[in-house]
Order: C-alpha cells, then structure tokens, then sequence
C-alpha cells in the first residue's frame, strides 16, 4: 500500500469538507434567523409562506442564485471580477481549520494559531476592493473605498484587544488560550471585559455589520461593492459575509468567553465522544448568542456617518485598546497566570 494517500492527508481533507458544509449550513440558517428577528422586531412574522413557518425558504433562494447567469459588466476587469467573490468566501473558511470546536474537534492546533486567523480574516477588505475596483462602477468604488479606510482603521484596536489576551497566556496557540480559561474566563477581568467590547464592536466593523455597513449602504451607495454582482457571484459575497460573522464569534469565545468550557459547575474536561458533544455544545451556543447580538444590532442601530465611523476608532477606541494593553502588562507581570 505504498501508494496509499497519508492519514493528515485524509484527515486535512475530510476535515475540509466537513468545515466547508458546516459553513454552508450556517450560512442557510442565519439567512433565516436574520429574517426572522427582523420580522418580529418589525412586530411581523417574517418568512412564514414557504416550506413550515418559512423554514424552506433560504433553500428556494439559495436555488434562484444558483439559477440565476454571472454577467459581468462591458467595462470591467473580467478575472478580478470573477474572483473578488472567491477571495470573499474561501479565507474564513480555511481561518476556521485552526478553531477549536471542542478538546479534540480542531483541524490544526497551529503555534500562530491568532496570527493565522487574522491574517486570512483581513483578505476580507481585499475581496471587497478588488470587486469595487473590477466593476467599473463608480457606487462599487466608493463601497471598495470605504471598506479600505474602514478596515484599515478597526484592525487596529481589534488586534490590541486580542493582544490583551495573548499577552496574558503567553502563547498565540488557540488551544493553550482556551485552558488557561479553565475555571474563569477572560470576559469576567476588567482588562478582559474592556478587550472583549472593544473586539465586539471592532467585529461588527470587519464583517461589515451595521450600524458600520458603510461599504454597501444600500441608502447611498444602491449596493456598494457588489452592486454589479448577480446569481452566485453575490451569493459568494453573502455566504462570506455569514461565515465571518461565524469566525469573528468563534474567535470571541475562544479568547474571551472560555471556548469550549462550559461555566465552573458545569465544566466537562474528558475526551470522550459524550464529553466532546457537550463542549461543542458549549461551543456553539456562545458562538451563536454572540451571532444573535449581532442581528438584533442590525435592525435596532441606524447606520453611522462615515466620519462619525472613523472618529469613533481613532479618537475613542484605539486610545483606550492601547490604555489597556499597558495596563495588561502591567498586571501579567505583577501576577502571572496560574
């Protein structure tokens, strides 16, 4: 059997197809969540005439993109245009190989494992600028212009807020973060309270949730970026949209909210597949509460002015994020961890 293919080959790939569905099911579910909140905060049922209660109508209009021609404007850049969606959808994806789901549910425990996500999670802004400028549409370039100043922008203070915790464990591995929040979590110190709001509303700038939706203000900019984009072009850029919603909360509960743990009195530490479906349990219902707080957000918050948008970080968010990353290292050196 020496042709046989290697077992981390098996394992990454597997691994891969399992990570890729879960992020197409989320996707699919939160379409129907976030209509389903806005309805009922509207004081309206929301979907509710196809399938029961409207639970099939995500799948009908996951259909009518698939269904739906790619068109691709006279003018534009035809190969940056048809990737601009790809490069939306595939760096989440492959950030989530190094989360852990539960003790043994996690596809690569890398030594960089925050830097890892990070930087696939900031190939977002990219995508975003390649599809503005490739459209050759002026409401497309001012969305790609926006994203960049934006993301420029709250990178910043969000990489100071994870900063505070990678100071304090002393390693950028996901795995070591999550045990050293072994019987208290990070959420529950003032520097870590402080470093988890500021990474919350950092968050919801990345992913471009409102009220910090400036590069598609659908108001302004009729669509923003994927203004010229149809069928599954645009499908790309929502099913990426979901999937860093999912990555920003899966990294806020591992850092901040004790990952896998569940509260002291409830913690289950074994290896077992019981103990495994537990902590990925609690996994999930942190990722999803966050993702819920997220959606309440949208249909509650109007959208902010650009200049208020970036304001808020340079004068308000980064002094503080800075403020308390020295005051984390003072108090890491003062009383080490464990």
């Amino acid at each position: 059997m020496s042709n046989a293919l290697p077992p981390d080959l098996i394992r990454l790939v597997v691994s891969l197809a399992v990570v890729v569905g879960f992020a197409f099911a989320n996707a699919a579910v939160l379409v129907l969540v976030e209509r389903k909140v806005c309805g009922h905060i509207q004081r309206r049922p929301g979907p509710f005439e196809v399938g029961p209660h409207g639970l099939l109508q995500t799948a009908i209009d996951g259909l009518k993109l698939m269904g739906k021609q790619i068109l691709v404007p006279d003018n534009a850049d035809t190969k940056l245009f048809r990737l601009a969606p790809i490069l939306s959808f595939v760096p989440p994806i492959a950030a989530l190989i190094v989360v852990p789901f539960a003790k043994v549910l996690q596809v690569r425990d890398l030594d960089i494992g925050v830097l890892f996500i990070l930087s696939l999670a900031a190939v977002n802004v990219l995508a975003i600028l390649v599809a503005g400028w490739s459209s050759a549409n002026k409401y497309s370039l001012f969305g790609a212009i926006r994203a960049v100043a934006q993301n420029v922008a709250y990178e910043i203070p969000l990489l100071l807020s994870l900063l505070v915790v990678v100071m304090w464990v002393g390693s950028f591995r996901m795995s070591d973060i999550v045990a050293a929040q072994d019987g208290f979590w990070f959420v529950f110190t003032p520097m870590g309270f402080v470093a988890f709001l500021i990474y919350f509303v950092t968050g919801l700038a990345e992913t471009n949730r409102a009220p910090f939706d400036l590069p598609e203000a659908e108001s302004e900019l009729t669509a923003g970026f994927h203004t010229e984009y149809a069928g599954m072009g645009f499908g790309l850029f929502f099913l990426g949209e979901y999937t860093n919603m999912l990555l920003m909360a899966a990294i806020a509960t591992t850092c901040f909210l004790g990952g896998w743990n569940g509260p002291w009195f409830l913690a289950v530490s074994g290896t077992g597949v019981v103990a495994t479906l537990i902590q990925l349990c609690w996994f999930l219902v942190k990722v999803y509460g966050i993702i819920l707080v997220m959606v309440w957000i949208r249909w509650t918050f109007p959208r902010v002015r650009f200049d208020q948008l970036l304001n808020f970080c340079w004068k308000v968010l980064i002094p503080i994020s800075m403020a308390n990353l020295v005051a984390t290292a003072v108090v890491a050196k003062l009383v080490p961890l464990g």
